[in-house]
């Protein structure tokens, strides 16, 4: 009869061995042989011959055998050999949970809080809760630092581990242990999960001007469209009063699907003009044009981006900048300029590695540095940035005055670029 340890051990085996023919197969050639065994030299144990005497002493001597899960561990394991690659943020292991989660928002809705969220200096920050959200009903700040979920502290989790602990079917409720800006004490806050919406594109006029505001959020499934929806409406909107110039937002901005990416760019950049060049490891690369008529192709333009602005739409910032297009306003983006494959394993986890670089049009690499403004400007992340709904409900003064000097100088650079 197999005794508890060796059943965990055969349970490894099998989920590694598993990972690591799939790993092989999808990357044939550029990995082959990558996962064999190395020998060891002199007898000294391999890498992974240490890696099995770690498992094997933990299995057989940790004095709470009742917490070793072969499971965890083997997550724990592959988090671990993610994160030697250095492509934080971008490559990463999704467990089941996480992968149908990610898989929900791209969909353009999830169940959760509704937040925008970045870890940075191992803190857990809100960059803003989503408009109409549970987050915002319940009193969740923009800038308010997360210290722990459910009484649990959260302290030097990877991201997606936070964020599937935040998350959670409709009706049910999180608490999470809140510290807001200047304030000493933290609070517990309740919030009751729901359904959550996301508009990938939104757009108002900017009032007592003939400028319109318009904000990708993310490049979900169907972003191309709504972009082509919402252009054919503001040139609906022309027939009421003229409009000369889109202040674009891709602030905060987490990025998404490539195909979508490139559809939206070729509603700006005229037909033939080079959106990114993609280069895999063997430094083979491939480029990607405008394509199509487009419906933006003319009208003046100015972006906004932060250091929330990654991956697609890193790409969209740096085609519409080296272009020419138009000029950018805030902050240097993200730096997560990878083209990620995701690969479904055995249990239903999602390995999502990085495949191939994004370059710019001029062929300047994206990861690690990020698109550049050509205006910098900073601002503390608790600002609340404008957005089309507060458009649509307030004077220009009133606008102005909450204090969003990415937004502000935006629009004052737009005007004059629209006269």
């Amino acid at each position: 009869m197999q005794t508890n340890r060796q059943r965990r051990l055969r349970h490894f085996l099998v989920v590694f061995l598993v990972i690591t023919s799939m790993g092989v197969s999808f990357t044939a050639g550029a990995m082959t042989g990558g996962f064999a065994r190395p020998a060891s030299a002199q007898g000294e144990p391999s890498e992974f011959g240490i890696f099995w005497e770690t498992w094997e002493l933990v299995d057989k001597y940790f004095v709470d055998q009742e917490k070793i899960d072969p499971k965890i561990m083997t997550y724990g394991a592959i988090d671990g050999m993610l994160a030697t690659l250095g492509d934080e943020g971008h490559t990463a292991f999704l467990n089941p949970e996480m992968a149908r989660q990610e898989q929900q928002a791209m969909e353009g809705s999830f169940e959760g809080i509704g937040a925008y969220v970045d870890l940075t200096d191992n803190e857990f920050r809100i960059v803003a809760p989503i408009h109409g959200s549970p987050a915002e009903a319940a009193g969740i700040l923009a800038g308010d630092v997360v210290m722990k979920v459910d009484g649990e502290d959260i302290t030097g989790l990877p991201e997606t581990e936070v964020i599937s602990r935040i998350r959670g079917p409709k009706g049910t409720q999180v608490v999470l242990t809140v510290l807001h800006k200047d304030e000493k004490q933290p609070v517990e806050i309740t919030v009751t999960r729901d359904k959550i919406d996301v508009e990938s594109v939104t757009w108002a006029r900017i009032p007592e001007t003939e400028l319109v505001y318009l904000q990708i959020a993310q490049f979900a499934e169907d972003t191309g469209k709504e972009l082509e929806k919402a252009l054919k409406a503001i040139e609906e909107a022309k027939q009421t009063a003229p409009v000369k110039g889109i202040l674009l937002d891709l602030r905060n901005n987490p990025g998404g699907y490539l195909n979508e990416a490139l559809s939206v760019n070729s509603e700006f950049l005229p037909e033939g003009q080079i959106i990114l060049h993609e280069r895999d490891g063997d430094g083979e690369m491939r480029t990607y044009k405008s394509v199509g008529k487009g419906l933006a192709r003319d009208i003046p333009m100015v972006v906004l981006i932060n250091e929330g602005t990654a991956s697609a739409g890193e790409i969209t910032a740096g085609a519409l900048q080296e272009n020419e297009r138009a000029n950018l306003i805030g902050q240097p983006t993200l730096g997560t300029g990878t083209v990620l494959t995701p690969f479904t394993l055995s249990d239903g986890s999602v390995l999502r590695l990085g495949v191939t670089n994004w370059l710019t049009p001029k062929e300047n690499l994206i990861k690690g540095q990020g698109v550049k403004p050509d205006t910098s400007v900073s601002q503390e992340v608790e600002i609340k940035m404008v957005d089309s709904y507060l458009l649509q409900e307030n004077a220009l003064t009133e606008i102005l005055a909450q204090g969003d000097k990415q937004f502000n100088l935006g629009l004052f650079q737009l005007r004059l670029k629209a006269k």
